[in-house]
């Protein structure tokens, strides 16, 4: 038996094809997909930057898409894995922040001018209290403890931006906050109690 196998049939497929073909077909779903990307990302920069990402993905992958199959399908979930590995890096990754560039000196000239320089907000804000018996229950918790308290309680942060400045995660600055205050609670109550007998 002999198989008959026209030369068209193995054509393999150009860059410059593959390219062509991908525009015409998978191109038309731009719109839609930065629809999507903008209610997934909250911000049209980001959405762009998505969906172009998406788009680099599919066109890689394009040459093993079979045609026939459901492409608009397959762009979404591109899209959506895209979305989901971006904001895990987003999640283990803190914000960055652009500022302007601060020399050594600069540095050193600032902390010339600071009278208390060398002593750290948690240390100068204890100081502020004027009860010793709140000042020392606070001294006895552990140190990442005041932390969290002094981020969250004293300067107002949120426990998410608590968790990171500190680089912990938001269920570890929950359980401290509340240990801490249980802590608070039980020292001070002692103290209280102990003036009372005496």
């Amino acid at each position: 038996m002999t198989l008959n196998i026209d030369a068209g049939d193995i054509h393999a497929e150009s860059d410059a094809e593959l390219a062509a073909r991908f525009v015409n077909e998978a191109m038309p779903f731009h719109p839609v997909l930065l629809r999507t990307a903008r209610r997934l990302t909250h911000s049209h920069a980001d959405a762009e930057d998505l969906v172009q990402d998406t788009l680099m993905n599919a066109y890689t992958g394009f040459r093993r898409f079979e045609p026939g199959t459901n492409l608009r399908a397959w762009l979404f979930r591109i899209l959506h894995n895209r979305w989901i590995s971006t904001h895990r890096m987003k999640q283990r990754r803190p914000d960055t922040f652009a500022v302007a560039e601060i020399t050594d000196s600069d540095m050193f000239g600032n902390a010339l001018h600071s009278a208390a320089a060398e002593r750290s907000a948690e240390d100068r804000v204890l100081d502020l209290l004027c009860d010793d018996r709140t000042r020392d229950a606070l001294l006895a918790l552990p140190e990442g403890f005041r932390a969290v308290l002094y981020y969250a309680g004293i300067k107002g942060f949120t426990y998410a931006e608590t968790a990171a400045l500190m680089e912990i995660p938001l269920g570890t600055v929950m359980s401290r906050i509340a240990r801490s205050r249980e802590r608070l609670r039980a020292a001070l109550t002692e103290d209280t109690d102990t003036l009372r007998v005496a």
